[in-house]
């Protein structure tokens, strides 16, 4: 099934393009994986197509130039895939329109300077935690929470996600005897996810068109 992940990478008018990567959530390993030299998180040592490519997007390129930009090329494998799945969006159309909470189990936002952001994606559907809910919307229906690292290595993040699904769980069942409707049932999974967070971590929750709710500013 993979892990997948959204990554979005800033261009020079503020704006970002948007790639998929099959396996880059696993362990949140683009954090380190993507790099001036290795801009798509490849192997390959001589990743000059890749600089240019992606300076390219910067400038404004678009997705359907990119085929013919890689046509009859050899290009070696990366974790990102080069052709992006959408560019010119702001962050806020990301989270609204393109990211899925359930599906995609990370987020990646990589600067011009290629200072990379890790979020983990915490999807507030319930319809696997409660037997009267059937259904839940994915895209744009969750948090995201930046990682706390340590020697190149996320701390806490199994943690966060054991908690947030012991959560949802109780939520399920708080739906089931009638306490909750769905509506003030995701209020209360906000709250409680915002008082577990704490300042730990920066946490962002898509309030609805277009924008987003910084539930904690504290980023480490």
């Amino acid at each position: 099934m993979g892990h997948r992940a959204l990554v979005a990478y800033e261009r020079t008018d503020g704006q970002y393009t948007l790639h998929y990567s099959h396996w880059g959530a696993a362990n949140l390993k683009l954090k380190h994986r993507i790099s001036a030299e290795s801009p798509f998180g490849g192997d390959d040592t001589d990743s000059k197509w890749a600089k240019q490519l992606l300076a390219e997007l910067a400038d404004g390129l678009e997705s359907d130039a990119v085929d013919g930009y890689l046509t009859g090329e050899n290009r070696p494998s990366s974790v990102v895939e080069p052709k992006p799945r959408a560019t010119g969006l702001t962050l806020d159309e990301i989270v609204a329109d393109h990211l899925d909470y359930l599906h995609h189990e990370a987020f990646f936002v990589v600067s011009t300077t290629f200072e990379v952001t890790a979020y983990r994606t915490l999807w507030f559907g319930l319809q696997y935690d409660s037997e009267t809910v059937e259904q839940g919307e994915t895209v744009g229906n969750g948090a995201l929470a930046t990682v706390r690292w340590y020697d190149s290595e996320p701390v806490g993040d199994g943690h966060l996600q054991g908690q947030f699904a012991a959560l949802k769980d109780v939520v399920g069942d708080m739906i089931d005897k009638g306490v909750f409707t769905p509506s003030t049932a995701k209020q209360y999974l906000k709250r409680k996810l915002v008082e577990r967070v704490g300042d730990r971590q920066k946490l962002r929750i898509p309030t609805g068109e277009l924008s987003f709710e910084t539930a904690s500013i504290s980023q480490t």
